[in-house]
């Protein structure tokens, strides 16, 4: 038996007292979210060392290139004196593309891209369940490509890190694919919360990049909540406590700021289509390729170093680059170049098959759009825009939240990362503006519309929708069928069984109450044995320990009653009196108005 066994039966073995029952579930259930964190958290120390070691090794000791850091994190290896070599730059990305892709083809093809995705698509479509080798694929992919010049972001791979590990233990410990889903998730928000220092904003991710529409996965929340917590404290306690970037002091505090600001959201959204529009256009290219895969993120890593070559700074993370933005000593012009740039790059290295995220690219892109506009405006109205710097942040925030849909969680997560609260209400402006404008694309492929679209949720779903129909709201559609009297001789019901096509026959008594009821498949035994249809009487035949409806039950229990007995029909009574009979209520009748529900339904999320 192993030790989790162990454990979760000791808890479960605690008390055998009914009040206690609850507490020791509880306890049980945040014992495995604080297990998910620890781990992640331990995930996000070993991904962040494989980062730091690699980027000392392969960019600056081989070609001399040393990219800026943010304010909030320090380099662990003293710098080399290798001088910079824009040549070794070009190719070293490709390299980087071939070792990588090997790993990931040969052990996990499904660690390709921004892992992200791959984790939203099995909560909704895999029942929470990823491979155990995945995660490990993937942080050495990703360790891979990012260090040796590949643009991407730190999120993916660890949110594989992290949703892996709460797949694997909800799989060993033998719980339920809804507890798998959400111990999977609690895992994405550990991971996304630590390696960014934003254990509030990576909870709050993790119930809502799932969907496109504005709508969180509530029962993700406080399982994330408690993982993110964990796995930020253990990352800290390892890297030192604190931001992820250094930001002045921000404030806003002038209303027609809100006019630049608008125009800031205009901008991000038209960048946040070029981006996913040119990602997904590379993406689909190197899928066309009728070429190993292993070779494909080679050949997007040659690309990469292409840009790099011209634009060193639009290579491996560029958070150095959103510090330098927000500190306002960045020009117009490199920041547009910085911007488009690395929409270049982390297309070309992602697209084509390597491994890493796209949140932090998204950040910097944002970041230096914002930079951008902010810097225009000051210059034509410098006593409204007084910090240009402040349109770094709340670009940050914008551009992520088109190119995601998830706006609220992007508010937090710029607010935990740059420390910059009182930008809270331009951002929020920003956000929701970007997020309407943006809501037809996303980066995210596997994101579904709604929990109506979501297969995790069909059950769930259809019971909702069910319970909601009383059978009366059907009433038309309870049909009114001939009967047969009990009495009746089974010679006779053989003319009257010839003229109809009907299945079901109640069968009444003199006092034409609702007695019993047959099939067709019931009389099957007397049609063909005509020596006793003489001696038959209907009575005979009918069943009289009936599976009745009325018309305020609601279709979920119908539904149940038909699938209990597969049956295809079910009587309608009056609720007071089980001997009226109203009519029959076909199982496709049933069908057809939930099908109606979630058409009606669809169609309102929509409008």
């Amino acid at each position: 038996m192993t030790i989790l066994n162990r454990l979760q039966n000791r808890l479960i073995g605690l008390t055998s007292k009914k009040g206690s029952v609850n507490l020791a579930r509880a306890g049980k259930w945040s014992l495995y979210f604080v297990l998910i964190g620890i781990i992640a958290g331990v995930g996000s120390i070993i991904f962040h060392y494989l980062c730091e070691y690699g980027m000392h090794y392969f960019l600056d000791f081989l070609a001399g290139y040393r990219p800026d850091s943010p304010a909030g994190e320090h380099r662990i290896i003293p710098p080399t004196n290798t001088p910079f070599n824009k040549w070794i730059l070009l190719f070293l990305p490709a390299v980087g593309g071939l070792v990588s892709g090997w790993f990931v083809y040969t052990f996990a093809p499904e660690a390709e891209g921004h892992g992200t995705d791959a984790a939203i698509d099995a909560y909704h479509r895999k029942g929470g369940y990823i491979r155990g080798i995945v995660p490990i694929i993937k942080t050495i992919a990703s360790s891979i490509t990012l260090t040796t010049g590949g643009s991407g972001g730190r999120e993916g791979p660890i949110a594989q890190i992290g949703a892996g590990f709460g797949s694997f233990l909800a799989t060993r410990l033998k719980l339920s694919d809804r507890s798998r889903r959400i111990m999977m998730a609690a895992g994405i928000g550990a991971g996304v919360g630590s390696i960014f220092r934003a254990p509030l904003a990576g909870a709050l991710f993790a119930s809502e990049v799932l969907y496109r529409d504005p709508e969180f996965e509530s029962e993700v929340i406080i399982p994330a909540g408690i993982s993110s917590v964990v796995a930020y404290c253990v990352f800290c306690l390892e890297f030192g406590w604190g931001a992820l970037f250094e930001a002045p002091y921000f404030n806003f505090q002038n209303p027609l700021e809100l006019g630049p600001y608008l125009a800031l959201a205009v901008v991000l959204v038209i960048t946040g289509i070029i981006y996913i529009k040119f990602f997904y256009g590379v993406t689909g290219f190197f899928k066309s390729l009728r070429i190993p895969n292993h070779f494909k993120p080679a050949i997007g890593g040659l690309l990469t170093g292409g840009v790099g070559f011209f634009l060193p700074y639009t290579l491996a993370f560029g958070y150095g680059s959103a510090q330098k933005a927000l500190n306002n000593e960045l020009t117009i012009s490199v920041l547009l170049l910085l911007a488009f740039g690395k929409i270049l790059t982390t297309s070309f290295t992602i697209g084509s098959g390597g491994s890493g995220g796209v949140f932090g690219p998204s950040i910097v892109i944002g970041g230096a759009m914002g930079g951008v506009i902010g810097q225009i405006f000051h210059l034509f109205m410098p006593e409204i825009v007084t910090s240009p710097g402040a349109f770094v942040v709340v670009g940050m925030a914008g551009f992520f939240a088109a190119v995601s849909n998830t706006p609220i969680s992007t508010i937090i997560f710029v607010s935990e990362m740059t420390n910059s609260y009182h930008l809270l209400l331009p951002s929020l402006l920003v956000c929701s503006v970007c997020y309407l404008l943006c809501r037809k694309w996303s980066i995210y492929e596997k994101q579904v519309n709604n929990k109506v679209d979501s297969p995790a949720h069909a059950g769930e779903f259809m019971v909702d929708i069910l319970q909601s129909i009383k059978v009366n709201d059907l009433k038309h559609l309870i049909k009114k069928v001939p009967h047969v009297h009990q009495e009746m001789p089974f010679v006779d019901f053989k003319k009257f069984f010839s003229e109809t096509k009907q299945h079901y026959f109640p069968v009444m008594n003199n006092e034409d109450r609702f007695v019993g009821i047959f099939s067709s498949t019931d009389i099957r035994g007397v049609l063909f044995s005509q020596h006793i249809e003489h001696l038959v009487v209907m009575k005979d035949l009918a069943t009289t320990d009936m599976i009745v409806t009325t018309k305020n039950e609601d279709l979920n229990t119908v539904l149940q009653k038909l699938t209990t007995k597969n049956i295809d029909s079910l009587p309608v009574v009056e609720e007071e009196d089980h001997g009226i009979l109203v009519g029959m209520l076909d199982r496709r009748s049933v069908i057809a108005m939930y099908n109606r529900q979630i058409q009606h339904l669809k169609s309102k999320s929509q409008e």
